[in-house]
């Protein structure tokens, strides 16, 4: 039952991220390329979960905690990019 699980799982979140792809290559604004990196980010992170708990070892879920923080830290670089200031005040 929890392959069934994983399988579904990785199918719909390879769905996100390929419609994250789409949104981040056809958005209109920057600002709608932001959110798409940031979803994005989200989108892998759940995949690298997926992938531990498919190979069930611990290692996965340090590697997407250090995911989420860059990930973060890359989309508020790139909102005050967008907001005119420089990178570092």
């Amino acid at each position: 039952m929890l392959s069934l699980a994983l399988a579904l799982a990785f199918a719909l979140v390879g769905l996100a991220i390929a419609l994250t792809l789409w949104r981040l290559l056809a958005g209109p604004t920057l600002a709608d390329r932001i959110l798409a990196l940031d979803t994005l980010a989200i989108n892998a992170i759940a995949l690298v979960l997926l992938a531990g708990l498919a190979l069930g070892t611990r290692a996965y879920f340090e590697a997407a905690l250090l995911l989420a923080m860059t990930g973060f830290v890359g989309t508020v670089a790139l909102a005050k990019y967008r907001l005119g200031g420089g990178l570092i005040d």
